[in-house]
């Protein structure tokens, strides 16, 4: 069974999804990612498809369901490099990728990762009881 590999770059995940994927390897996938969110306490995943020519109704549920296994770790996760034509065919399957966020790079998929999580942190530190706070 072929396996899709994940690499760690700082605190974030990257999946590049290079051959179809079936049921077994979707399954595998989704494994091997919730336990490397946990052994590496990343808070990102980015998924890049750039790969893919034709995203059907599976890989569409296939990417929702690691976006909600990976938000449950406490994991934002990107889609990057979906090319028109896989848009298209998502919105015509009405698909809607609900907990995924899309970008057209991986640049940009990990800027937005970065994004979320600094306003997650500011968010937290805003309304910690124990910080200190100045006043003038």
């Amino acid at each position: 069974m072929e396996r899709v590999p994940i690499l760690k770059i700082g605190d974030i995940l990257l999946v590049s999804i290079q051959l179809d994927m079936s049921d077994q390897t979707a399954v595998q996938l989704q494994e091997d990612l919730a336990e490397r969110i946990v052994d590496t306490g990343c808070h990102g995943v980015i998924i890049d498809i750039t790969a893919l020519d034709i995203v059907d109704s599976f890989v569409g549920r296939m990417l929702s369901t690691i976006a909600s296994i990976s938000k449950v770790l406490d994991a934002e996760t990107v889609v990057v490099g979906m090319r028109p034509a896989v848009a298209i065919t998502l919105v015509e399957l009405g698909l809607s990728l609900n907990g995924i966020r899309t970008a057209l790079n991986v640049e940009r998929g990990m800027d937005l990762i970065a994004a979320a999580r600094g306003d997650e942190l500011e968010y937290q530190l805003d309304d910690d009881p124990d910080a200190e706070t100045a006043t003038s």
